[in-house]
């Protein structure tokens, strides 16, 4: 086929082609299915000219659909005549009926205006209703957020801050959000905050006053519950002592009647306070829940915890709790001074801690067990330097023993609440030893009153009775005593009984303070033994010494105390047994310490020895110094010295007194006085102020020393050998014989010798002697030069100088 062919034959194809797209297009026109954009569009975006090919299409299909609706109405205009022709006739029917249709419905509208106005009213009800049930379901939804926020409300006004959280968490969480549409929802919702800062404040409030109430009760808790361990401690040791029956009224010595009254006092005191304990007992026991309310607490801490600030809650309160217990530590500056400034002290404390144990064991986190054992460390070393610093200004044995007391309650007290006391009991030691100090002074003194009452002489005894109740006293054991007929007499004075009877009382005072010191039998014996022996070398030793050495105790007295000092020496075994019938410790164990006695009497007994001595030789003095010798007499008289006859007489009435002395003492006390008389002597005569003597007057003082000599070989004590006593004057007898014999010539000539007659004359003695004789000698004889005898014995004692004098150079240049 020729390409014109080709050519024609594809047009041909494209025409039928778009005849049959436009007839598509015009089938889904005509079957109203919209939109037909798509479809239009499809017919101009196809081909060039397109529009108008469709328009021409479109006008073909109209004219047919023309002829069509034409043939139609053709076919029913006959049916459509007839259907007009009967509307004709049923015309007038239909006016009739219009009439009536008309006057039906005036009629109806008239008869419905009533059920029109009574509808209308039925729906306003039935709108009121329907309001007042959604109303009514409103108000059954609000009711209840508004009856627990009055809950709320009135619990505030109750002061009941944790149920009011409650409540609150339960507004929050349940009941707002059901009404939270609602504008008084939003004000409840913004007025919770504030009530919550409220709430805290308020409890925080109340907390501060339970602290300041509990800070100014704490004494009065303490009290308590220190009287409460005291009841208990008192009930335990009078249990105790029952058990024992009776235990410090056995195996007492026989002589010891003091133990055995203490032990039933202590009974009867024991009895007593068990009786009152008792009475106590049935009345209610307070505790610490009684006499303070915390609820204040409790409360607090519930609200902190429930608003999730517990651990603020818990800081401040340790903060407040902690300056708390600084103020509580702090002591009154003269709470030394009295026992109740002690106990208010104590009690404090005591309250306080007693506060923080129930705070521990009733709250779960508030305080810990780290925390008041933190704190109670910190108390101690207060309390501790506090008690060792006031308690050093006690001087009262009793203040400081009640102040043991208290301690020991004060520990226990606190030991039964679980803390740990053993510092404490630690310082006790320490103030035992100043208990001790007290204790010592104020024996001083009743020692001291004790020698000042006494009249240091033997104690009369008339009758049995008495004797009996001197035996009672002091441990007094003598045979011969005893077979002796009354009246008769004990060796010692009245202060050795009471002496004796006052170291016991010591005794008791010290074991007054071992007791609830939680230590062994054998620790309280040593205790004992250690302070009776300071009672007795320091104490009454320094009070004996002191006694001694006083100016208005004479020959006589320290005579006595010497004999005193010999039975209280030999009571000491006594007093051994004493403390081991207290303390059940056989002196037999290892460590048990011993008395003392021995050394302390022998002391005091060497020293008032010595005091005999030298006040012997002081009274000697005295009658030395009354004498009164004519150093120029050219005769004697004849007979001894006034003065020297007198005391003479006192010496052996002295040495009579001395016979119940030791005999070792009497003997040294006779050497002592005979030698100081012989050294007085001596140095009369060679006193710088006597500057001339006369042979009459060396023979007088002859006279004076034979005395001395007689009295020297009488024996006026026992239990001297031979001429011992008469050696005591020795010098002086030399001496005298070599004036009275005028044997120089021998004197010069033996002189060295070991054998020589006047071994015992020294030269310069000799040589001051004779020169004062010599110058004597010129004086009186003035006139006498004229004669013979006068003018040769002149020129030996001149001789006799010179030849001393040589002798003396001579040894001095050989020394």
């Amino acid at each position: 086929m020729s390409a014109a062919g080709k050519s024609g034959a594809y047009g041909a194809m494209l025409e039928e082609d778009a005849d049959q797209t436009y007839e598509n297009v015009l089938a889904e026109i005509q079957s109203f299915e919209l939109p037909i954009e798509a479809t239009l569009r499809s017919v101009y975006d196809d081909q060039p000219n397109a529009h108008k090919k469709f328009m021409e299409k479109l006008d073909a299909c109209i004219r047919n659909h023309d002829k069509e609706i034409e043939k139609m109405c053709n076919f029913h205009h006959q049916g459509f005549v007839d259907a007009i022709t009967e509307l004709l006739k049923v015309r007038a029917d239909a006016e009739k009926l219009k009439v009536q249709v008309t006057d039906t419905n005036r009629r109806f509208q008239d008869a419905g205006k009533e059920v029109i106005v009574q509808t209308e009213d039925i729906i306003r009800c039935r709108i009121q209703q329907r309001n007042i049930t959604t109303v009514v379901e409103k108000l059954q939804l609000c009711l209840p957020v508004l009856e627990m926020y009055s809950k709320l409300k009135e619990q505030m006004s109750a002061k009941r801050y944790y149920s009011a959280l409650k409540t609150m968490e339960q507004l929050e969480n349940v009941y707002f959000p059901r009404v939270s549409q609602y504008r008084f929802c939003q004000l409840m919702v913004e007025n919770l905050p504030k009530l919550r800062e409220d709430i805290k404040e308020i409890s925080m409030s109340d907390l501060k006053d339970f602290l300041e109430s509990i800070r100014k009760h704490s004494d009065k808790i303490g009290e308590t519950a220190m009287k409460q361990a005291q009841q208990q401690k008192t009930f335990s040791v009078t249990l105790q002592i029952k058990q024992n029956n009776v235990k410090f009224g056995k195996n007492m010595y026989i002589n010891d009647r003091i133990p055995e009254e203490s032990s039933e006092i202590v009974l009867k005191h024991a009895f007593e306070e068990e009786e009152e304990n008792e009475e106590e007992n049935e009345e209610e026991v307070l505790t610490v829940q009684d006499l303070v309310d915390f609820s204040p607490v409790y409360r607090c801490l519930h609200i902190y915890s429930v608003l999730g600030d517990e651990e603020a809650f818990e800081n401040y309160y340790r903060k407040q709790r902690k300056k708390q217990a600084r103020l509580v530590l702090q002591p009154q500056s003269n709470m030394h001074e009295t026992v109740d400034g002690y106990r208010r002290y104590f009690t404090q404390i005591v309250g306080f801690f007693v506060v923080e144990d129930h705070i521990l064991h009733v709250t779960q986190g508030l305080v810990t067990r780290a925390y008041t054992d933190e704190l109670w460390n910190m108390a101690l070393s207060k309390i501790i330097a506090v008690l060792r610093a006031h308690s050093s200004y006690c001087t009262d044995p009793d203040l400081v023993l009640e102040l043991k007391n208290l301690i020991v309650i004060f520990a226990d007290t606190l030991q039964g609440y679980g803390f740990p006391v053993n510092r404490l009991f630690d310082l006790l030691f320490e103030i035992r030893d100043q208990y001790n100090e007290t204790l010592l002074k104020k024996w001083a003194g009743v020692f001291r009153d004790i020698f000042e009452e006494d009249n240091y002489s033997p104690i009369p005894i008339v009758n049995e009775e008495e004797y009996k109740i001197v035996i009672s006293k002091f441990p007094f054991q003598d045979p011969d005593l005893e077979k002796q007929s009354f009246p008769k007499k004990f060796p010692m004075s009245q202060s050795v009984p009471h002496i004796y009877i006052q170291v016991k009382e010591f005794i008791y005072a010290s074991l007054k303070f071992s007791e609830s010191l939680h230590r062994s039998s054998t620790e309280i014996d040593d205790m004992l033994r250690k302070s009776t022996n300071l009672l007795l070398t320091r104490t009454l030793c320094s009070c004996l010494l002191n006694l001694i050495r006083k100016p208005h105790i004479g020959l006589t007295e320290l005579v006595q105390i010497i004999i005193n000092t010999t039975h209280l020496e030999q009571a000491c075994k006594y007093l051994e047994d004493f403390i081991t019938n207290i303390t059940n410790i056989s002196q037999e164990t290892v460590h048990t310490t011993r008395l003392y006695g021995l050394s302390t009497f022998k002391d005091a007994r060497h020293a008032a020895e010595g005091e005999i001595y030298t006040k012997l030789n002081q009274k000697i003095d005295e009658f030395v110094q009354l004498a009164d010798y004519d150093w120029t007499m050219s005769e004697p008289d004849g007979r001894a010295s006034g003065y020297l006859m007198d005391l003479i007489n006192f010496l052996r009435s002295i040495f009579q007194v001395f016979t119940h002395l030791p005999g070792k003492v009497a003997q040294t006390a006779c050497m002592s006085a005979c030698q100081h008389l012989s050294t007085s002597l001596m140095q009369m005569l060679l006193d710088s102020e006597l500057k001339q003597i006369s042979m009459g007057a060396v023979q007088q003082f002859n006279l004076d020393v034979i005395q001395c000599e007689l009295f020297a070989s009488s024996e006026p004590v026992p239990g001297f050998q031979g001429d011992t006593l008469q050696l005591a004057f020795i010098d002086l007898r030399q001496l005298l014989d070599l004036f009275m014999v005028w044997d120089w010539s021998t004197y010069l000539a033996d002189y060295g010798q070991p054998a020589s007659k006047y071994l015992r004359v020294n030269p310069n003695t000799a040589l001051t002697l004779l020169e004062k004789m010599k110058d004597t000698s010129k004086k009186n004889n003035i006139f006498a030069q004229f004669r013979k005898n006068d003018r040769d014995k002149q020129k030996l004692i001149e001789t006799v100088v010179k030849q001393l004098r040589s002798l003396v150079n001579g040894m001095s240049q050989h020394t």
